[in-house]
């Protein structure tokens, strides 16, 4: 079997490429640590805004405790021909109403589980990228990619309009 080849990309190219994975994928993977013991599982982000992720969890999740004893989290999106971005950052409540109102409001699926953004069970986490990184499929290396904070490349995943 020969090895593939990977296509070739461009250092200004790295930024949309990586967004365009985050963009793409409908069911990226985080990491937790629990004590010791990395811990795995997909999520449905509510919205991307750049390289910032918004998800939702449950008051009872295992997950809610893990990042209340270490917020220090990684991310990995993956496209159909398996290039991949690895996003490390840091994991924060949502508490600011207006960002939870919208996130509500544009979140059909959150509104049919949870009924009220006042239910209790409810919670919403940022994260916030300290490092991201883009590998193209079999190329073995990674790129930097560059990021803001907070960028104007928001996208509303959950609804399918991202």
């Amino acid at each position: 079997m020969a090895k593939p080849t990977p296509k070739p990309i461009e250092a200004d190219e790295v930024l949309d490429v990586a967004l365009a994975v985050v963009k793409g994928d409908r069911g990226p993977m985080l990491a937790t640590i629990d004590d010791e013991q990395p811990r795995v599982r997909p999520i449905s982000p509510l919205r991307t805004d750049g390289f910032t992720i918004y998800f939702a969890s449950l008051r009872n999740y295992h997950k809610t405790g893990e990042l209340e004893a270490n917020p220090n989290v990684e991310m990995c999106f993956l496209a159909g021909g398996h290039d991949q971005v690895r996003l490390s950052g840091t994991c924060e409540l949502v508490t600011d109403a207006a960002t939870r109102q919208d996130l509500w409001d544009t979140n059909p699926l959150l509104r049919n589980y949870l009924h009220s953004i006042d239910n209790p069970a409810l919670l919403i986490y940022r994260i916030d990228p300290t490092r991201v990184r883009f590998m193209r499929e079999w190329a073995l290396e990674y790129y930097e990619v560059p990021f803001e904070q907070s960028g104007d490349q928001s996208q509303t995943l959950a609804d399918g309009t991202g």
